[in-house]
């Protein structure tokens, strides 16, 4: 047994990339071993190269891997970009028929699919399941999760469907097998009765966090890689009352949810930078009307549309700075689907609860990255509606004051249409009713007033996930995505040798400074790892911490970093100390 498998499925978009390479990820996660998956793709509908990566392993796994041992091609091509990124013991999986000729060597493995195919389930386009079986077959895979899986991803098309698929299936899975082709995969972890699991992206779990937070209004103009989180909204959550509108621009989709949060709905856009830039004069309303909203912003690598299909870490400064004028913010920053889930509850609760823009700062490898995670207990789902007037208050109150002055700067919240109180404010600078005013000294009391909540959303700002490594003489700080791989990082420097902390930001902004610089403190040096090219996380830490980092590490090619690569990059930084 290995302790696990890098298997890789490339072809054009069309062949049906992404269905062959969910349908193994499902059926790895079903044998209760530890899945990442990510993909590659063009933005394109036909044509160009596709990926679909998928890492099983007995220990947690939650970042890609260099090496493949089974590399399933659907085009030639595949095996041109793919065939240096083979272990030792790496094979590949091909139709000579679709790739033009039988290619020689041990490590190359000529499977009919389109023949096999078209011989048990008298259709072609089953050649994908068929690559399944084969990829399944070559590690003596268990039959019944697989048939499981394949019940799952076809159920809804009928039973004759799901009988043909499992019969391409088997039909890829003895052709391999009767090769005598083995690979060695690790031992499932499925028990009866053990912990359930589920496979999932960090979009779907930013989507399941904001309707278990009770979001209930979501807009947005569709936008890579941002847009499925609308989608799952719109499709999941019309049993719980949950609205998602496909507006006509962003402009549009940011002042409906100022709207809708205006009038006590809990709502949220779903974005990426090019659309973000056009919400910004709302959010700034949002900021200046004290009305809550969350924002879910993708990012992708600019400027301009950019790469539309690939990641980066290039809008942190743009969140943190957005809107004209100054108002109170959150900036959450998840790297795991389970920390989106969470970010999306706390997003919602900090933005009620201080009455101001809160921001859930994701990326395209984080947003499309598929990882097994614990189920989310809901019933440790707290929502904190933040200040509001009673429904004594609410019977009782003629003369509410909307922007009433406190020490905390939040003022109790009453809802249009509750009660007797009118709910008044405005885009203009007001009095405490919510009134538009010109004079100075109204203009300090509600500055002051909104500025006073950054004090209590720094009290509440979220921990970053820091570990320890006996003797460390480095610490690695990074935010977003990168943590799998940064974690995977040190494990292998410690291996060689160079011990290393690492320090993962769930949130940076109100910014963690302490926990900073307590973690860097510890080992005296400190590198960033992010990707975009400025070292945005390393210039914010400087500004709010005076640290410099000893080192960045930056990457925007567009791909996410691998442990390896960032392990070659400390090597080398360490050497010239």
């Amino acid at each position: 047994m290995s302790n696990e498998i890098v298997i890789m499925v490339g072809g054009e978009a069309g062949q049906g990339v992404q269905s062959v390479g969910a349908i193994l990820a499902g059926s790895l996660a079903a044998a209760g071993l530890s899945v990442f998956a990510d993909q590659d793709y063009e933005s394109r509908v036909r044509g160009g190269h596709n990926f679909f990566r998928i890492r099983a392993a007995t220990a947690d796994v939650r970042a890609v891997n260099e090496k493949l041992d089974i590399l399933v091609a659907l085009n030639r091509e595949t095996i041109e970009l793919h065939r240096r990124e083979l272990a030792p013991t790496g094979i590949v999986i091909y139709d000579a028929q679709t790739v033009g000729e039988t290619l020689s060597g041990k490590r190359f493995v000529n499977v009919p699919l389109a023949k096999l195919a078209t011989e048990t389930a008298g259709n072609k386009l089953m050649e994908n399941t068929v690559a399944v079986g084969a990829v399944l077959g070559a590690g003596s895979f268990d039959l019944d999760i697989l048939g499981s899986t394949l019940q799952k991803e076809f159920g809804r098309h009928g039973a004759k469907t799901v009988r043909e698929n499992r019969g391409a299936a088997r039909a890829g899975y003895d052709y391999i097998h009767n090769l005598g082709v083995s690979v060695a995969f690790p031992a499932g972890r499925k028990k009866a009765g053990g912990a359930r699991q589920m496979l999932i992206n960090g979009n779907d779990a930013v989507a399941l966090g904001a309707l278990a937070a009770g979001c209930r209004f979501v807009s947005g103009y569709p936008m890579t890689p941002a847009s499925s989180v609308m989608e799952f909204i719109a499709n999941q959550g019309r049993a719980l009352g949950a609205v998602a509108v496909h507006v006509e621009d962003e402009i549009a989709g940011m002042n409906m949810a100022v709207g809708a949060g205006f009038t006590g709905a809990r709502a949220m856009v779903a974005t990426s930078g090019g659309g973000f830039a056009l919400m910004v004069e709302a959010l700034a309303l949002a900021g200046m009307t004290e009305t809550p909203v969350v924002i879910f912003l993708a990012q992708r690598p600019g400027p301009a549309t950019g790469l539309p299909t690939r990641t980066e870490q290039g809008e942190l400064w743009f969140a943190l700075h957005a809107g004209h004028g100054e108002f109170p913010r959150a900036i959450l920053t998840p790297s795991t689907p389970d920390e989106a889930f969470e970010a999306a509850v706390t997003a919602f609760n900090l933005a009620e609860k201080y009455q101001t823009p809160v921001f859930i700062l994701s990326d395209h490898h984080l947003a499309t990255s598929f990882t097994t995670i614990a189920r989310p207990d809901l019933s440790k789902v707290v929502i904190d509606r933040g200040e509001m007037l009673s429904e004594a208050e609410i019977r009782t109150c003629k003369d509410y004051l909307r922007h009433a002055i406190t020490r905390s700067g939040i003022s109790k919240r009453a809802l249009p249409g509750r009660g007797p109180a009118l709910v008044v404010t405005d885009s203009d600078e007001h009095d405490e009713y919510g009134h538009m005013i010109e004079d100075a000294a109204t203009r300090n009391r509600q500055v002051e007033k909104r500025q006073r909540k950054n004090r209590g959303l720094a009290r509440e700002v979220l921990r970053p996930v820091a570990r320890r490594t006996e003797g460390a003489i480095l610490t690695l700080i990074g935010w977003g995505s990168t943590g799998g791989a940064i974690r995977e990082a040190a494990a292998l420097l410690k291996d060689e040798g160079i011990p290393a902390d690492t320090l993962q930001l769930r949130q940076v902004w109100p910014f963690p400074s302490a926990q900073v610089t307590a973690a860097v403190a510890k080992t005296g040096k400190a590198i960033v790892v992010e990707n975009n090219p400025s070292g945005q996380l390393a210039r914010l830490m400087r500004r709010e911490t005076g640290l410099v980092a000893d080192a960045k590490i930056l990457k925007y090619d567009g791909r996410p970093f691998t442990p390896e690569g960032i392990a070659r990059r400390v090597r080398k930084e360490v050497s010239t100390w």
